[in-house]
């Protein structure tokens, strides 16, 4: 297991993220995962003997279920709090409450309280803000972000499904009024969707930000239970629940490229996807999730995979975006630049 720095806050995080959205299985969360304190238990264990330090949870997982067993997990183990980085986020709804949804600094406030009660724990160390919330200013979120930071009880910041003008907007904003800015994004990216790539992996770079990519395997996708003469896998929670979406059709001619490089090294399929993510320069820190010890132990050995040149070309070409414009015109532009 390699360890990377956070952005620059000098902060060492595991290149895997262990994430605990299985955790719990109430309501709306059924279709991800239903794993109760035992299996998580055992889930934990396996991650942090593996040298996963970096564990991501979020109170609207389960409406909070996932983070308590979390914090439990880690005492029932006896890991000490000083070995883990604790990530966790808010804006969704929590219950019918008219104020128990979105980024006010009332509601980021009472977040962070009821998410330090259920880990067991009197600081979270990266706290995202989990979507957009277009009813609340962005002054608002950030006042509110800079209060809790200031409390010690969150260390770092960070933000989750925003664009790169929100997140440079939110960082000015920031920095015009001395308060904390922040420094990881959690986005969804993988070898299927490669969107981040347009505009957010840019600024990501040119601003310093840690990223951590979230469903690497596209919802389970990637997983090698799907082909294309196999579009059902009956255990997956994409049969039940089809997100987040994909060109399922590129998917598969990226599955068709994937088979043979993974029979070659003697891995699994999600361990090429996963391997491939891991050799992305962007990335800080991938999140994976799991039900099963072994399937966890299987996305953790693709840290060991070592991707060839020729394998990442094969790779990138077959998953490459369309070029848009205005990197069509970057690109066009820039060919005379240098003298020749």
């Amino acid at each position: 297991m390699k360890y990377n720095f956070l952005s620059n806050t000098g902060v060492l995080v595991s290149e895997l993220c262990f994430g605990t959205m299985t955790f719990g299985g109430e309501g709306y969360w059924e279709a991800i995962g239903t794993l109760q304190q035992d299996e998580g238990n055992a889930l934990v264990k396996t991650a942090f003997d593996s040298g996963i330090n970096f564990f991501d949870t979020a109170n609207v997982y389960s409406y909070g279920k996932s983070e308590t067993i979390l914090g439990q997990a880690f005492k029932d183990l006896g890991i000490r709090r000083n070995e883990v980085v604790i990530a966790t986020k808010a804006r969704g709804r929590m219950d019918p409450g008219a104020n128990r949804i979105g980024l006010s600094r009332l509601h980021i406030m009472d977040s962070v309280e009821e998410s330090l009660s259920r880990l067991g724990t009197d600081h979270i160390d990266l706290f995202y803000i989990h979507g957009v919330d277009v009813e609340t200013s962005l002054e608002e979120t950030m006042r509110g972000l800079e209060d809790i930071v200031r409390s010690g009880k969150v260390r770092y910041l960070g933000v989750s499904n925003h664009a790169a003008w929100q997140i440079m907007k939110a960082n000015g904003i920031a920095e015009k009024n001395g308060w904390t800015k922040f420094v990881a994004c959690q986005h969804y990216y993988t070898i299927a969707g490669r969107d981040l790539e347009r505009e957010l992996i840019p600024m990501m770079k040119d601003q310093n930000l840690a990223l951590m990519p979230w469903s690497p395997l596209a919802g389970g996708f990637l997983s090698g239970k799907y082909t294309r003469n196999n579009q059902t896998s009956g255990d997956n929670r994409r049969d039940s629940f089809d997100f987040p979406p994909i060109d399922k059709e590129k998917a598969y001619d990226i599955i068709d490229e994937i088979q043979p490089i993974a029979a070659a090294h003697g891995v699994s399929v999600a361990q090429i996807a996963l391997a491939w993510l891991l050799h992305q320069k962007a990335v800080t820190s991938v999140i994976i999730g799991a039900k099963k010890p072994d399937q966890l132990k299987d996305n953790i050995a693709a840290t060991s995979v070592k991707l060839t040149e020729a394998d990442l070309a094969k790779l990138d070409e077959i998953s490459a975006l369309k070029t848009e414009y205005p990197q069509w015109m970057f690109e066009r532009q820039g060919r005379d630049r240098l003298p020749s």
